[in-house]
């Protein structure tokens, strides 16, 4: 078990899961977080923007002022575009570690980031280095990598649920819908611009449509479980709450496959796995349970139509789907116990 403390720089620790990740790491028994850096409120306290952090941490800095020789890993919780260009700079350090929460090296084709994201890779020649982590699916391989890339929150519920599936052929990958919803902080402090004119204080908001920029997780995912041709429709909407996030995932199952065969499927799957959760069958989920936690909550439910059942999939999008994950495969990189700082 790793012994040494963790020397740790947060880099755009002031946004919605920024914040969620210090105060995580201001827990955590092996972390001692030396540097909090941001691009404006240079100088100021991390408590003025978050009261729920209480121990004594670092005043925010810009981050030409860290000493790179002295940090063991390096967190990048930035707008999307940004991580790859200092990942580019520190990369000589060989003693560095990245962990990055944007979408920046989420996807191994960089042709497929300039399609979805309308921006030139400017760090191609790292990607091999990465690893696409969605921690319960990657705890022996994450130790080999240098950078860590942490799936968005969508994708996290989907894949938690519908990966183990596809793997095991229960279920037709030609018929599967997805209906997501988050609240508002998977948007950003900036959602409002956004989402500009829309009350979405008192109203659920679908965007996305037809094209949502977490499809090129899926289908890259997805592709590594199949040798099939897969399809599927995904729509996610912004609800008017500030955190949590539920995916309702609507399948038809193969020829000879039940029910039970793919609850089964799923607790096989994620036996081991603290921070899943499958339910009884058609056993009643939402996020109240699973808000300001790391958990990801599964129900397997029937449907009145038959062969089709519907999984609904549940956790805290700044948590499970950013920051907590991001703590989680930290914990796995240094072969920590997972749950450290995050029970």
């Amino acid at each position: 078990m790793y012994q040494k403390r963790i020397n740790i720089a947060v880099v755009g620790a002031t946004g919605y899961v920024g914040l969620d990740l210090v105060n995580l790491l201001s827990k955590h028994p092996f972390v001692d977080v030396k540097y909090l850096c941001a691009q404006k409120n240079i100088g100021k306290d991390i408590k003025f923007f978050d009261k729920r952090i209480k121990k004594k941490l670092p005043k925010i800095s810009n981050i030409k002022n860290v000493d790179w020789n002295n940090i063991d890993l390096i967190f990048l919780s930035l707008p999307n575009g940004e991580a790859q260009k200092i990942v580019k700079k520190l990369f000589l350090y060989k003693n560095l570690k990245f962990i990055d929460l944007s979408a920046d090296f989420r996807l191994t084709n960089p042709k497929d980031f300039k399609k979805w994201y309308s921006i030139k890779h400017k760090a191609k020649n790292l990607i091999k280095n990465c690893l696409y982590s969605i921690s319960e699916f990657n705890k022996n391989k994450i130790k080999k990598f240098r950078i860590i890339s942490n799936p968005g929150c969508y994708p996290t519920s989907i894949q938690l649920a519908l990966l183990p599936l596809i793997s095991a052929k229960i279920i037709n990958i030609k018929r599967i819908i997805i209906d997501s919803k988050s609240g508002f902080s998977g948007a950003g402090k900036n959602f409002k611009k956004k989402f500009k004119g829309k009350n979405i204080y008192k109203s659920i908001e679908v965007y996305g449509i037809e094209k949502h920029r977490h499809m090129s997780e899926l289908d890259q995912e997805i592709k590594k479980r199949t040798k099939s041709k897969f399809f599927y429709s995904f729509n996610p909407h912004v609800i008017p709450t500030f955190r949590g996030l539920i995916s309702s995932i609507y399948l038809e199952l193969n020829k000879g496959k039940t029910i039970s065969d793919a609850i089964n499927c799923l607790k096989k799957s994620h036996n081991k796995n603290f921070f899943v959760k499958i339910l009884k069958i058609n056993e009643s989920i939402g996020t109240g349970s699973v808000i300001n936690t790391n958990f990801c909550k599964i129900s397997v439910c029937k449907t009145r139509i038959k062969k089709r059942i519907v999984i609904f999939s549940a956790l805290d999008n700044l948590i499970k789907g950013a920051s907590g994950q991001a703590v989680q495969n930290m914990n796995l990189i240094y072969g920590l116990n997972e749950k450290l700082g995050l029970k």
